[in-house]
């Protein structure tokens, strides 16, 4: 079984649809080169340092962040993340809403990954 699908089978703290990584993890798991990796920072701070290969959907720009995320594939794990997690959270279940079947975001966003 892959780290990805032992992943899978985890829960978080809130929901079996969301799952919360610690750094190590999140890093392990994102690279598979079929992941699909987003940061909901704003443009300003994604270009002033964002994890390899992230694209940028600012959560904050409402109309472009649910153009953007329609899209990728809701089937497909999607990892998020944020400065500190709070975002990422928050775009976590408005993108299960959404119909994402399985999120996973970096717990403590990208002040943990540095």
């Amino acid at each position: 079984m892959s780290f990805l699908n032992t992943l899978l089978g985890t829960k978080d703290e809130s929901t079996d649809k969301i799952i919360i990584l610690e750094k190590a993890d999140y890093a392990s798991a994102i690279r598979r080169n079929d992941v699909q990796l987003v940061d909901v920072r704003t443009p300003k701070e994604y270009n002033e340092g964002h994890i390899p290969n992230a694209v940028n959907i600012d959560y904050y720009n409402s109309p472009e962040f649910i153009k953007q995320f329609k899209k990728l594939d809701p089937d497909k794990p999607l990892f998020l993340y944020c400065r500190s997690g709070a975002r990422s959270l928050k775009s976590a279940r408005r993108l299960i809403d959404m119909g994402f079947k399985k999120v996973y975001d970096l717990k403590g966003g990208y002040l943990q990954w540095g």
